[in-house]
């Protein structure tokens, strides 16, 4: 039945996200997902929400969201952009600030729907690799482009960018729209966002699924100065002018308010990082650097796609990505302690019988 599909249906090779198993019995560290639940605030404003007034169409310039978050980055509201997920910001900042006659430059290792939109829009592009140790360098950035996007974090490495760094980049491209993707930046990352006023060119992303708990709400949101928050309002506003309903609302504005729930459940992350990163040294992975909620580790004598099918078998997800240059990788989210727990206990077990 292919043939009734539009032309650019046959280029496209969707993104595939992590699974998600039906059953709830399984450790799941494969998806990034925060292990401690959303703030008790988020969920009684949930409750409170819940009423009549779904019957209405929720507010379509998210005010009381954008002007939260404003407050709490400094900014004024016409500087902030919400959207359905940091997926749909990404999706509109394609289509509005990234499509030039030069191409779009990102690493070659990098999120994995940076080329999937790419296709999906026409936005010609060009991977940078990463150099030996998995990083990002910006000198490598020096090359004539249309714009530039990074993930600080970079993904699925957790490798971070110092600001400095980050400041470096967006100073030498005046002329191009530099996007820093910060879907993993509260767990020790530097945000870019005190950059912001001073380049007009820039572009902060960041979403509540991973820091705030909030994945099943899709909130993400972006920062910069208006013009390039008007060019994707623009876009939001040619597509769907009511893209985050009134539960998301809601709960998003109180997970701003809640900073003390934030701040404790970010703190348990990192410290359970830092746990599990020992760990897996221990039993001979090489694990990068990780300033995410989620390390990156190279397998033992390689074999990460047994070793992760093998893992599942036992009732544990992590994520495998069958390219080459990181094929003997895991990336492992970062669970409770006792997630953690179960997981180093099943790879001990698995390796000392290899």
């Amino acid at each position: 039945m292919s043939r009734y599909w539009s032309p650019v249906v046959h280029t496209l090779q969707p993104y595939v996200p992590g699974e998600q198993p039906a059953k709830g019995t399984v450790v799941k560290l494969n998806t990034n997902e925060n292990p401690y639940g959303p703030s008790p605030k988020v969920l009684a404003a949930l409750s409170a929400e819940i009423g009549d007034g779904l019957r209405l169409y929720p507010d379509p310039g998210a005010t009381r969201l954008r002007e939260a978050l404003a407050r709490r980055h400094g900014l004024e509201r016409e500087e902030v952009f919400a959207g359905n997920g940091s997926d749909e910001v990404l999706a509109h900042a394609f289509q509005a600030l990234f499509k030039h006659e030069a191409p779009l430059l990102f690493p070659d290792i990098t999120y994995s729907f940076y080329p999937t939109y790419c296709r999906l829009y026409g936005v010609d592009y060009r991977e940078v690799p990463l150099d030996e140790e998995m990083r990002v360098r910006v000198a490598d950035y020096r090359q004539p482009c249309g714009s530039i996007i990074l993930p600080n974090p970079n993904a699925p490495t957790g490798i971070a960018l110092r600001r400095a760094e980050i400041e470096a980049l967006v100073a030498e491209h005046p002329d191009q729209v530099v996007a820093v993707d910060e879907a993993y930046v509260d767990f020790g990352g530097e945000s870019a966002v005190p950059l912001v006023r001073t380049y007009p060119n820039l572009l902060v992303i960041q979403t509540f699924s991973k820091s705030r708990s909030l994945a099943g709400l899709r909130v993400g949101f972006a920062i910069g100065q208006r013009p390039l928050v008007e060019a994707l309002e623009r876009v939001k506003d040619s597509f769907n002018s009511y893209p985050l309903d009134r539960l998301a609302l809601a709960g998003a504005v109180a997970a701003v308010e809640d900073e003390a729930w934030f701040e404790q459940t970010r703190d348990r992350i990192v410290a359970g990082r830092e746990r599990l990163a020992a760990a897996l040294t221990a039993l001979g992975f090489e694990v990068l650097p990780s300033a995410a909620n989620f390390v990156f580790a190279r397998c033992p004598g390689g074999a990460g796609a047994a070793l992760a099918a093998e893992l599942r078998s036992r009732g544990i997800l992590v994520r495998h990505f069958a390219r080459e240059r990181i094929a003997d990788f895991l990336r492992i989210t970062v669970g409770t302690d006792a997630d953690n727990d179960r997981l180093i206990e099943a790879l001990r077990t698995l390796l000392q019988g290899r």
